[in-house]
């Protein structure tokens, strides 16, 4: 009855509408998959060898320095991805932290980093199929574009084939490598531990710069946010699913090269193999291949996805030109995008056929890139979020340490540099392109 009414005056409730069923997106273990498989990526098959070789032993520091900040860094990005879902990502936030001008520099560097970590990726995965098959390396560029053709191609056909091709990827991968860790582990010696810094304690900072084209990842989910039927409630569980899964298999991973293998490691680009072989003996080589594929491919596909929606993104905010918007909305497949992304890769491809670049300066020149992205992605995490609450925390942690990680790279810093006089050149052409077009 209504206050103060009489016994006649009834409350009309409207009717209850049915609920309204979430759309149809990304599944929490398809999410995680794709989180698992940026995060980790091909560069996890040599890394533990390259590692090694800048600072020895000592390199198990930098293992665990960068798992460590994985979780602040997850923790700030997660937040912002459901608070924000867009498929801009980083870019998205800095604008609204920043402005379209600070974004569009940042966006550029993420968006142009995408083609070079993806055939890195690729070429360490062709170098293991090498490495069994023979050939050098021929071999290893015909694999690597293999795997790049592949990855893209699933990615034309839209994320969800994408998202089940990589659950079932990562899924056999996990299983792989923790049984080689597992199982190997007892064969560890403490002499292959020492001398434990035999290039100095300074090394071990370089062998960081290094490791950031491991450690980059944690923000490729945030591209693809609003594919998920539910960010708000999906996006924690999968970024703590995720934080535990690289957590295990960077450490053991580490740890089992260095301790079980030793100074045999050195100089190796498959030492992967090598583990494999004190595992289960001589299926070693084709299992390993099988697992080198998997895991160049699981970084791949996801950077291509996430890639290929911010470049729409960028299009639709006018900090790319507008033909590559196309694509942008959710459920839409971004083929522009993603095109440009694929002759990116194959202009790169080409020229590493004929220079001699190392696979290490390609991850160096990725990893500034990437750094370059994460400060300015926490920098506005600390802008956006809540002041003192954990993701707030966390994204104060992981910009000090960012920031001081800088120094390390060297002459690498001249990348962002000169990508970020790009984006400007560019903002600039389209503001005086703007009168021109009002006029007519």
């Amino acid at each position: 009855m209504t206050p103060g009414g009489t016994g006649s005056d009834t409350l009309i409730r409207p009717t209850p509408s049915p609920p309204v069923p979430l759309r149809q997106g990304i599944g929490i273990g398809e999410g995680t998959a794709l989180y698992v498989g940026a995060v980790l990526g091909g560069g996890l098959l040599a890394l533990p060898a390259l590692a090694a070789r800048v600072a020895g032993p000592a390199s198990l520091i930098a293992w665990a320095a960068i798992v460590l900040l994985c979780i602040p860094v997850a923790s700030a990005f997660t937040a912002l991805g459901t608070r924000y879902p867009d498929g801009g990502g980083i870019a998205t936030f800095v604008t609204k932290a920043f402005g379209r001008r600070a974004a569009t520099p940042v966006g550029w560097s993420f968006y142009f980093t995408v083609p070079v970590a993806n055939c890195c990726a690729s070429i360490i995965g062709g170098e293991y199929v090498a490495g069994a098959l023979g050939g050098g390396r021929a071999t290893a560029m015909v694999s690597a574009a293999v795997i790049l053709v592949v990855a893209y191609g699933g990615n034309w056909f839209g994320l969800r084939m994408s998202g089940r091709m990589q659950l079932a990827m990562v899924g056999l991968l996990m299983l792989v490598l923790l049984t080689a860790v597992f199982t190997t582990l007892p064969q560890a010696r403490t002499e292959n531990l020492e001398p434990f810094a035999p290039h100095g304690w300074l090394a071990v900072g370089g062998a960081v710069t290094l490791l950031f084209y491991s450690f980059a990842g944690w923000e490729a989910v945030t591209h693809l946010s609003h594919e998920f039927s539910d960010p708000r409630r999906q996006l924690p569980r999968i970024a703590a699913l995720s934080v535990a899964v690289v957590a295990v298999v960077y450490l053991g991973l580490a740890v089992a090269c260095v301790a079980v293998l030793g100074p045999a490691m050195n100089g190796s680009a498959v030492p992967l193999t090598m583990l494999m072989e004190r595992s289960i003996g001589g299926a070693a080589q084709a299992l390993t291949v099988t697992v080198a594929i998997f895991l160049s491919f699981g970084t791949v596909n996801a950077y291509a996805a996430s890639g290929a929606r911010l470049g729409a993104a960028l299009g639709r905010d006018g900090a790319l030109p507008k033909w590559f918007a196309k694509g942008s909305a959710a459920d839409e497949v971004p083929r522009r995008s993603l095109a440009v992304l694929a002759a990116i890769a194959t202009l790169v491809m080409l020229v590493l056929s004929f220079a001699p670049v190392g696979v290490d300066a390609l991850m160096t020149a990725a990893s500034v890139l990437f750094v370059t992205v994460y400060v300015a992605g926490l920098a506005a995490a600390v802008r956006l979020l809540r002041r003192m609450s954990a993701a707030w925390c966390g994204a104060v942690i992981g910009l000090i340490a960012l920031v001081g990680s800088l120094v390390f790279f060297r002459y690498f810093l001249l990348l962002p540099v000169l990508l970020v006089a790009l984006a400007e050149v560019f903002r600039l052409f389209q503001r005086r392109r703007a009168p021109e077009r009002s006029v007519r």
